[in-house]
């Protein structure tokens, strides 16, 4: 049974940093690309960072230069590290294997409960 939790998320003003975590059990991450995805109010989901089974890693453009992804398969999990946050980054943000491709934001698995930012002064 997979399950995925994400944790880490919380309240910081802009130009604050936060480090997003995500473990995932029941799946071979050596098999699976992961990518973080987020969902603003009244928005659909998006991706944000992937990170390839071959170690190609990819960022939208909204957050190039200031998110980092990486990932340890031994250890189950992905981190995204958010940097120079500004208030259009507040969302729910989730991790997953997307299905498909990764512009779509669907995910392989069943989506775990997210962790919310909020990015304000």
């Amino acid at each position: 049974q997979v399950q995925i939790v994400e944790s880490g998320g919380g309240w910081t003003q802009p130009g604050g940093s936060l480090r997003l975590s995500c473990t995932a059990s029941g799946i071979s991450w050596s098999m699976n690309h992961m990518a973080w995805y987020r969902e603003a109010p009244g928005k659909q989901r998006e991706w944000v960072a992937l990170f390839k089974t071959d170690g190609t890693i990819l960022y939208s453009d909204s957050v190039k230069g200031r998110f980092t992804i990486s990932r340890d398969n031994i250890k189950k999990s992905a981190w995204l590290e958010m940097n120079s946050l500004k208030p259009e980054d507040t969302a729910r943000y989730y991790c997953n294997a997307p299905y498909g491709i990764v512009d779509d934001a669907k995910g392989l698995f069943k989506w775990g409960q997210g962790t919310p930012v909020t990015v304000s002064s």
